[in-house]
């Protein structure tokens, strides 16, 4: 069986092939745990081969890491079974946050007392509580899968863990980045009819929509009769490749209603796409994914890194303005909240799963609200 070792950074892996599946190679690559030489990595590659050999299987249970576990856990569950948009959350989560403390440690050998003092410190850290929330929940849920059905420990340790109080500081409209009209109309005026975030501008302001959401867009979810939008998926990360998938969560699919000015402007975009197709010819690039809305002069759909680009090169630095395009989404619910449409109603169109994500998110930053029920009050009680 081939092998063999190689240093990344201050560690030693080793690797090894698995043999041949569907055609192609399968290769394993683990950390030589404790080699500081090549020649300390190498007998470590030895005793894994052989093990894997005899047992059909690269780890012992009683010599599998939490990293080995969560690999193997991420691969056969949350690819499996979660939406593609949770898996990349994940698999960011598990990368970025708990292999870096936690990866090393024998599945056996985790304590409560451990994963404690790791949650602890993640709070210490200042990280918000959704976020400790989804790192508890990932070590939670594969933690107890380990105990059933894989039955590698006896007892999920994360079950005596408990997530201490996050003081959070109170987002304001600065946080969110809430445009004023004055950089709204700064911005409007900077972007012609042909510039690549012209339509993902307009969409985002008048619409709220998510990145992904705005990208997996399609000609189709267009109904210019009945002036609506539908939302029914998201163009997604998925192994280094961007793919359509469902929405967020299942209050993401919704349909909301747009005005006149938009459809004046969807209207000129697709009737500007169809002479473009026309200009290029053979060399337009049609993506193979759909008949996206938001697209480049050339056909070439755009992906959330290229609004990401455009966020920062054509408004950020050209027109030094503290902006990112969920700043639309956050002004736009804003905006309805300060001229009184019901949290209800915004919450359906903005796609939150709970009326109390959009209160709590917005109502506490809409001082004019405030005003107007002081001045309600005021004007009933100048008639007594």
């Amino acid at each position: 069986m081939k092998g063999g070792v190689r240093k990344r950074g201050s560690s030693w892996y080793y690797y090894f092939d698995l043999g041949t599946v569907d055609g192609k190679r399968k290769k394993v690559e683990r950390v030589a745990e404790g080699a500081k030489t090549k020649s300390e990595a190498e007998v470590i590659l030895r005793r894994k081969i052989l093990e894997y050999e005899n047992a059909g299987t690269i780890f012992k249970p009683s010599e599998m890491t939490l990293q080995d576990f969560l690999m193997f856990w991420h691969k056969e569950y949350v690819q499996l079974k979660l939406r593609v948009n949770t898996q990349a959350n994940y698999e960011s989560v598990i990368r970025l946050h708990i292999l870096p403390h936690l990866g090393k440690y024998k599945l056996k050998s985790l304590t409560p007392h451990i994963l404690q003092q790791f949650m602890n410190e993640k709070v210490r850290e200042g990280y918000a509580r959704q976020t400790l929330s989804i790192m508890q929940g990932i070590l939670n849920k594969a933690l107890k899968q380990a105990v059933y059905p894989y039955k590698y420990i006896h007892e999920n340790p994360m079950q005596y863990v408990e997530l201490m109080k996050v003081q959070e500081k109170r987002k304001t409209k600065e946080d969110l980045k809430i445009q004023s009209k004055e950089n709204l109309k700064i911005i409007s005026q900077s972007l012609d009819e042909d510039h690549a975030f012209y339509l993902p501008f307009h969409i985002g302001l008048n619409c709220g929509l998510r990145v992904g959401e705005l990208c997996g867009l399609e000609w189709k979810h267009i109904n210019f009769e009945e002036k609506t939008i539908e939302i029914e998926q998201q163009l997604v990360m998925k192994e280094k490749e961007w793919v359509v998938a469902p929405p967020k969560s299942n209050s993401g699919y919704r349909t909301i209603p747009i005005g006149n000015s938009l459809l004046t402007i969807l209207k000129k975009a697709k009737m500007k796409q169809k002479e473009n197709k026309l200009k290029y010819g053979p060399h337009y690039n049609q993506s193979e994914l759909g008949d996206f809305v938001c697209k480049k002069e050339n056909g070439e759909h755009c992906t959330p890194s290229v609004i990401k680009y455009h966020t920062r090169k054509s408004i950020r630095q050209k027109l030094n303005i503290n902006f990112n395009y969920h700043s639309l989404r956050h002004t736009h619910a804003t905006m309805l909240v300060e001229n009184g449409v019901p949290i209800k109603t915004i919450q359906k169109r903005l796609g939150h799963s709970r009326a109390a994500i959009t209160e709590d998110t917005y109502v506490h930053l809409t001082q004019k609200m405030a005003r107007d029920a002081a001045d309600i009050f005021d004007s009933f009680a100048e008639e007594l």
